[in-house]
């Protein structure tokens, strides 16, 4: 009897130094997160908006609401992270199962991390972010003496208000939505139901946000390529392209000094600056094309390019196989666990090289959708500034950053990118089940991807053609640049695509009547 509780007691020990070692773990992963994410957003924030001398209030309202923003930010990197880290440890259980080292990398640390993910991105959309907007908007209610708890105080009633509106708008949705006994049962269950619908609503907002930013971010992820890497010499010679380009500068930096020291020529002078500030790019431009490598311009390029081809296309036909699977076999479908067993199988018919290449897939896909939510028109202007971005602009950003990240595992899920099954009340999402929505989801990304790549593709290499044809047939007989338009009949026939680019119409002088 005494063996049977040392026993006992034994094994409650050892749960309690489990539970003790997954709670370090998380804190200090999440404190990593949260110190990384302080740089980057300290790093963008405008400093006129947390100067005590302008007004310790402000300024003290300003901080506490960057700590908040700080705090989603971290948990929006965690959820990014989160599938990731989940297959890579599974993977690193599978080939070393009997490591003393890494006992400390578990199932239940896994399925710790992801409730942890889920609980704090429930906690930061629905209270944190709008109670971070409206406290630096607020003032304290009318009458009231002024300070911070004034403003604490006239926030707490307005997010107050907004949270019984939306609560009350949900009830309505779901009585509306379901009419059998047991739906009627869970509209009295805050915790169980109000919450995990509330953020299925919101996850599927951003699944397809991530459908729409992700194949948009997959082509831009070309061009952004292009102008960051050196491009090689196609049917181009850069020697006298940056020869001309020297020269004209000489040209417009001349008439603007003559026209600075002379009364009788009248020359618009903001245009000769903003066309001097343009040609002095392109020669900076050039310059470093001429300094780059002979293996940087013609090996980094090419590489880079058939990079994001391969992985891509990698994407699509996942999702292609992904949608013959759901034709075929409703096991297909996503869904939850709620045990984490790792350790057991990998989640690739390819092993470590099938979860690495998942790994990269989904952090491409994540990387190729923040590209695409900024470079669309319609949220290009919550693109952070560096130090010089307002306090509203950056909860806006956090939580937009945080829908997508959060969605983010649902997301690939979905595609098929991944067989690793959600964990916890990611899975409990009620449209996950439904083939329809899936089959739709899968087909449209695809039809997406393949039709913005394409397009993007198929144009710049056109463009690239044009530009490398126009320019040799600007040239003289002998090599030297000739002053042609690109109008004239000679150019045309020489090159007959070169009327479609948007170059600069050359400036004539004017002459007026002396002051």
């Amino acid at each position: 009897m005494a063996s049977t509780e040392q026993d006992a007691l034994a094994l409650r020990e050892q749960l309690f130094h489990e539970r003790v070692r997954e709670c370090i773990i998380c804190t200090l992963l999440f404190t990593s997160l949260y110190v990384l994410c302080h740089f980057i957003i300290t790093h963008f924030k405008k400093h006129t908006d947390f100067a005590a001398e302008h007004d310790d209030e402000d300024a003290a309202v300003n901080r506490i609401a960057l700590g908040l923003c700080t705090f989603t930010l971290a948990v929006a990197l965690g959820a990014v992270l989160l599938l990731p880290f989940s297959i890579i440890s599974n993977e690193v259980l599978l080939s070393f199962p009997r490591n003393y080292y890494i006992q400390w990398l578990n199932g239940s640390l896994v399925h710790g991390l992801w409730n942890w993910v889920f609980l704090f991105s429930n906690l930061s959309l629905v209270f944190l972010m709008p109670f971070a907007y409206f406290f630096t908007e607020s003032e304290g209610f009318a009458g009231s003496k002024k300070g911070i708890m004034a403003r604490v105080y006239e926030t707490s009633v307005v997010l107050l208000l907004l949270t019984l509106l939306v609560l009350g708008m949900v009830w309505v949705a779901s009585a509306i939505m379901g009419n059998d006994a047991a739906s009627r049962q869970s509209l009295y269950d805050l915790w169980e139901y109000y919450l995990p619908y509330l953020y299925s609503c919101i996850s599927l907002f951003g699944v397809l946000l991530l459908l729409l930013c992700t194949p948009f971010g997959l082509s831009t992820m070309f061009t952004v390529m292009g102008q960051l890497l050196v491009k090689p010499w196609l049917l181009e010679d850069l020697d006298e392209q940056l020869s001309c380009t020297r020269l004209e500068e000489a040209a417009v930096s001349r008439r603007i000094c003559s026209g600075k020291a002379s009364c009788w020529l009248n020359l618009n002078m903001e245009l000769l600056q903003e066309q001097l500030f343009t040609i002095r790019n392109k020669r900076r431009k050039l310059e470093l094309r001429h300094r780059a490598s002979p293996w940087q311009r013609n090996l980094g390029y090419p590489l880079a390019m058939l990079g994001l081809l391969a992985l891509t296309g990698t994407s699509v036909l996942i999702v292609c196989f992904h949608v013959l699977e759901l034709l075929l076999d409703d096991a297909a479908l996503p869904r939850g666990i709620e045990d984490a067993s790792l350790g057991q199988v990998s989640f690739s018919i390819f092993g470590s090289f099938g979860a690495a290449l998942q790994v990269i897939l989904i952090l491409y896909l994540m990387v190729s959708s923040v590209v695409g939510f900024y470079s669309s028109p319609l949220f290009s202007r919550l693109l952070p500034v560096h130090q010089d971005t307002p306090l509203t602009k950056i909860i806006g950003n956090c939580v937009s950053l945080l829908v997508l990240s959060s969605a983010l595992p649902v997301f690939s899920r979905t595609l098929g990118i991944t067989r690793f099954d959600l964990l916890g009340d990611f899975g409990r999402f009620n449209w996950l089940g439904n083939f329809y929505i899936v089959f739709l989801y899968n087909m449209g990304f695809a039809a997406l991807t393949t039709l913005c790549l394409v397009k993007r593709v198929s144009w710049a290499v056109q463009a690239e053609l044009i530009r490398a044809f126009g320019e040799g047939g600007t040239r003289g007989w002998g090599g030297s640049c000739v002053l042609v338009p690109p109008s004239s009949p000679l150019t045309l026939s020489l090159c007959p695509g070169l009327h479609k680019l948007p170059l600069p119409k050359p400036c004539s002088r004017r002459l007026t009547q002396p002051c």
